[in-house]
This record gives C-alpha cells, sequence and structure tokens, in this order.
C-alpha cells in the first residue's frame, strides 16, 4: 500500500520519459517528417528528437521542478457514480481535474491532488511517505526500509495519470503500422515545444491521433493529447499548464499531519521484503486469466469478469455500464458492447471482458479467437 502510493506520487511529479523506445521503431518503417513552420526551435526529424531524449536519459537525473498538471476527458461515457471525486480512478474518466506537483529528487516528491472543497495529497520525503486526506481527516504514514538510493519502479501500469505514463503507452504503439510527424509550432505552458504526432494507419484503431509536447529544450514531455478518429478536438488529454524547472524548497516536503487529524501508521517491511515470486503470485490473484490478443494500435485484452462483481459492485459503476451497452451476440456466445470515443468494451454473458481502443467487431472476433 504504501510503497504503492510513494510510487504513485513519483510517476505523477515526474513527467520524464522513457521514450527511447521508439528509437527502434523509427527505423522499422513509420514516416519520418521534418519540423517545419515555427523559427524560435530549430528543424528536427523525429528521429533527431528522440536521439536527444535518449541522450538525456542516460546523462542526467530527472530535473527538479513543480507545476500544475491538468487532466481531462470526454469518451462520451454515462454518468458514472464516483466521477465527482477527484480520488477515485472513475473520475479520470470524465471532466477536468487538477494537481499540484513538486519534485526535488526520487526521494523527495508532493502531489496534490485537488477536487471540489477536498485535498488529497502524496508526499515522499526520504524514508517517510505521508497520504494526507482533507476530506476525512486521516493522514497515512509509512516508513520504508529500502536504501535512499534505490530508485523507484519506473514502469507504468493502470490508468495513466502522467504526460509521462501516456506517452510510453503511446510510444510504445510507434511501428510500421504508425505514420510520425513532428510539428514544432506548439506551445505548452509558456514553453516552446516540439509535437510528436502519432497517427493509426489501421482504420479499426478508434484512437486517430496522439499528440505528444516535449519541451524544446529540455525534451521532457509536457502534454499528451488523444483525438477520435476523425475529431478535431482531443478526446482525453493530460499535461502541464505551468511548470518552472528550479528545484523546490524543502519545505514543500515537510509533512505534519494537522491538530485534530487521525493519524494511521502502515508497516512498509512486511512488503518490501516479499519474495519476487510471491510478489508474482500476489500480483498475479486478481488479473488471472488475463491476456493480450493482437498487437499495436488494435490489442484487445481479454480479462476475467470477478465472481460475484454485481453483489461486490457497491458503487453501481458496472451495472451503469451495462445499462449502457447494446446487447449483442454471434458463435462466441452472446453478451454487451460498450462503445465510446476511444475505446470499445464486450461484457460476455460468460463472464468474459474484452477491451481495446478498436472498433467493437474486432473484440467480437476476439472473443472467437482461440
Amino acid at each position: 500500500m504504501a510503497s504503492f502510493k510513494s510510487s504513485r506520487a513519483i510517476r505523477w511529479a515526474v513527467p520524464v520519459g522513457a521514450i527511447a523506445v521508439v528509437g527502434a521503431a523509427v527505423g522499422a518503417g513509420p514516416v519520418i517528417a521534418a519540423a517545419r513552420g515555427n523559427p524560435s526551435l530549430p528543424p528536427k526529424t523525429a528521429a533527431q528528437l528522440l536521439a536527444a531524449v535518449t541522450q538525456l536519459q542516460k546523462t542526467q537525473s530527472p530535473p527538479s521542478l513543480s507545476g500544475t498538471v491538468v487532466e481531462s476527458a470526454s469518451l462520451g461515457l454515462p454518468a458514472l457514480p464516483g466521477a465527482g471525486s477527484g480520488a477515485s480512478p472513475v473520475s479520470l474518466l470524465s471532466g477536468s481535474h487538477t494537481a499540484r506537483v513538486w519534485l526535488g529528487d526520487p526521494q523527495h516528491a508532493r502531489l496534490a491532488l485537488l477536487d471540489t472543497g477536498s485535498e488529497t495529497d502524496y508526499i515522499v520525503n526520504g524514508a517517510d511517505t505521508w497520504q494526507w486526506d482533507s476530506a476525512k481527516n486521516t493522514a497515512t504514514h509509512s516508513r520504508s526500509t529500502r536504501k535512499q538510493d534505490q530508485k523507484p519502479e519506473a514502469k507504468p501500469s493502470g490508468t495513466p495519470l502522467t504526460p509521462q505514463q501516456a506517452a510510453d503507452r503511446a510510444l510504445a504503439a510507434v511501428g510500421k503500422t504508425t505514420t510520425v510527424s513532428v510539428d514544432p509550432t506548439g506551445r505548452v505552458a509558456g514553453r516552446d515545444a516540439y509535437e510528436l504526432v502519432l497517427s493509426p494507419k489501421d482504420n479499426r484503431s478508434l484512437i486517430g491521433q496522439v499528440r505528444l509536447a516535449l519541451d524544446g529544450k529540455t525534451y521532457m514531455p509536457l502534454r499528451v493529447q488523444v483525438y477520435a478518429r476523425g475529431a478535431n478536438s482531443p478526446a482525453a488529454q493530460i499535461g502541464f499548464t505551468s511548470v518552472t524547472f528550479t528545484k523546490p524548497a524543502a519545505a514543500n516536503f515537510a509533512f505534519k499531519p494537522p491538530s485534530g487529524a487521525k493519524v494511521v501508521e502502515q508497516k512498509a517491511g512486511a512488503a518490501e521484503k516479499a519474495t519476487p515470486d510471491k510478489t508474482k503470485q500476489a500480483a498475479g490473484k486478481p488479473s488471472a486469466g488475463q491476456h493480450t490478443i493482437g498487437s499495436g494500435w488494435t490489442a484487445v485484452e481479454q480479462l476475467s469478469m470477478p465472481q460475484n462483481a454485481q453483489g461486490k459492485d457497491k458503487s453501481g459503476t458496472i451495472a451503469t455500464l451495462q445499462k449502457a451497452a447494446t446487447p449483442v451476440s454471434g458463435s462466441w456466445g452472446s453478451g454487451r458492447v460498450l462503445r465510446t470515443k476511444l475505446f470499445s468494451a464486450l461484457l460476455t454473458d460468460d463472464g468474459r471482458v474484452f477491451v481495446g481502443a478498436v472498433t467493437p467487431d474486432v473484440l467480437t472476433q476476439a472473443a472467437a479467437h482461440k
């Protein structure tokens, strides 16, 4: 629990990406267009930008910074229960959400999720990790037994929460299935930025374009925008609205629970000492039966619906989505399919779930896949 909160806070605060994964793909066949238009930034090809990012990662640690990040989504989903809470994962699927971030170094980071009338903070200050929930007036504390020079996990998982995470996922799909171009005219958070534009070639993908804004001086991801096929405005985006590349004051990472707050102490040592085998087994339980069908932009994730999911659906999210879905059937069986601007989901009556940024027919084909 504590280590998860720590890594989540750091991933929010560090919009520096492992963008080098695109390097090999650039030579595999995508179209590379030279930067043009804006004289304030020197012309660069996509390959040159990726080389610069790779070199930056090899020679430097993520720079210190402070700034404001805004995430917004308009996917065409029905109103979901719990979407009004900024700390809820469901809330990221609709509306707009703001966070303040501070990063001194990998051991000193702070994220403040701002919501209407409440605030949730994640603070990493050396070995100490704090989570502050102003709505519940509760502070959760843990102290890590890791060595201070041990780097936190860098591989993102779950819903993208930062420009870093969203960029990693989009860049991983670059290759022969993607057209890549560079637009240098972007300006994000008051800074000139190159924009890498990734366009899936396969029209079965619901994604028409992903635009990654890289700072013109540091080459850090400043913003990620995802457009539905044929759309003129992004269906989802996350990025800085303001950013300063200077080291924040140490006071930003010092936290003392307010008077009267409930303090919960958690033991981090047991989780950190777990063996790789035990960790793998524990991590595997929720995702039993999960696997990927296909690859790239048209990949489909197959999951297993947890037993008695309806009975455990206290928020009503599953029920709401099922009501908005359309009944379908085929040689694979029967179920309900939901299509949004950027993704589709198929819930079969035999308990399988198929999800992907694809048209519904790709999901039904995956359901029939043996």
